[in-house]
């Protein structure tokens, strides 16, 4: 039996894999660890409707010649239900209060909906605030955040070189941290902290990105490390940061955003960035 995803033949062996369920559970597990979604299956050129899967899983793979698979990859499903959400909010923005309240159980109902739910966990936290009508985000700034995410899925490389300079002031202002704490500029260390926050979520998103799409990017170096090495150290110091300046403990919190966060936010953005240029064919959509 030849397998092919999305018209391409897959170079899979099967080992002890007697049925096609066998193989469609091989398959997705290997498919959803991207955060992909298999959308259609084919068996010798008939597509298989989702009420008829379990009636064929125990068919023979010997007597199948080719099963075809189609997939959404996390990038595409990611794009479709935040394009949903941007128009949805800009309906919620302009609605009556009953027409909000219809809007929300529509959205919550949606398959949209749902993907935000389950793999945008941060964003439907605000969403969810801002629709009950919390103070955390107003509808513009939500409209503006998904705007920004919209553009990291169509165009990582250009999202991310347009992010350089700001990377570069969190850096510096992330090496000031020690003497502004010192100095008493309480408000300043709390904007650098907040914004050193975000710029690294913003990297670690287009990282994921790139993953998905099933670059190799775990294994390209950072700082002489392997990229997933890294990010575990990162992401240590960062722990270390925001315990340390949570318990007001300044000469820590200096050192670790001073000698080893400064360094390796550049460190980071500047491997994503190489990356970016080794694999520009691969990560640009039309």
């Amino acid at each position: 039996m030849e397998i092919f995803i999305n018209g391409k033949k897959a170079d899979i062996t099967l080992d002890n894999e007697k049925t096609l369920g066998n193989v469609l559970s091989g398959l997705d597990l290997y498919i959803s660890s991207t955060g992909s979604r298999i959308k259609e299956i084919y068996v010798d050129g008939k597509q298989i409707q989702s009420d008829e899967l379990e009636s064929v899983f125990e068919d023979n793979i010997n007597d199948i010649t080719k099963l075809e698979v189609i997939v959404n990859s996390w990038r595409d499903l990611a794009t479709e239900a935040l394009e949903e959400l941007h128009l949805v909010c800009r309906n919620f923005e302009n609605a009556s209060f009953q027409d909000r309240n219809k809007l929300c159980s529509e959205w919550e109902e949606s398959a949209a909906g749902r993907f935000i739910y389950s793999d945008m966990v941060d964003l439907d936290k605000l969403l969810k605030n801002c629709f009950q009508g919390g103070y955390e985000i107003s509808i513009g700034s939500l409209i503006t955040i998904i705007e920004e995410r919209l553009r990291e899925l169509r165009d990582p490389i250009k999202e991310l070189l347009n992010s350089e300079l700001l990377v570069n002031n969190v850096k510096e202002r992330l090496e000031e941290l020690p003497l502004d704490m010192q100095t008493g500029k309480d408000q300043r260390a709390a904007d650098t902290v907040q914004l050193f926050s975000q710029i690294g979520e913003k990297l670690f998103r287009i990282y994921f990105i790139y993953k998905s799409e099933g670059l190799p990017i775990d294994d390209f170096p950072v700082s002489e490390k392997k990229a997933n090495t890294f990010i575990e150290d990162f992401k240590a110091s960062l722990t270390e940061l925001s315990s340390a300046y949570a318990n007001q403990d300044t000469v820590l919190a200096g050192d670790v955003a001073e000698y080893e966060l400064a360094p390796m936010l550049w460190s980071f953005f500047y491997s994503i960035k190489e990356f970016s240029n080794l694999y520009s064919s691969v990560i640009c959509k039309s």
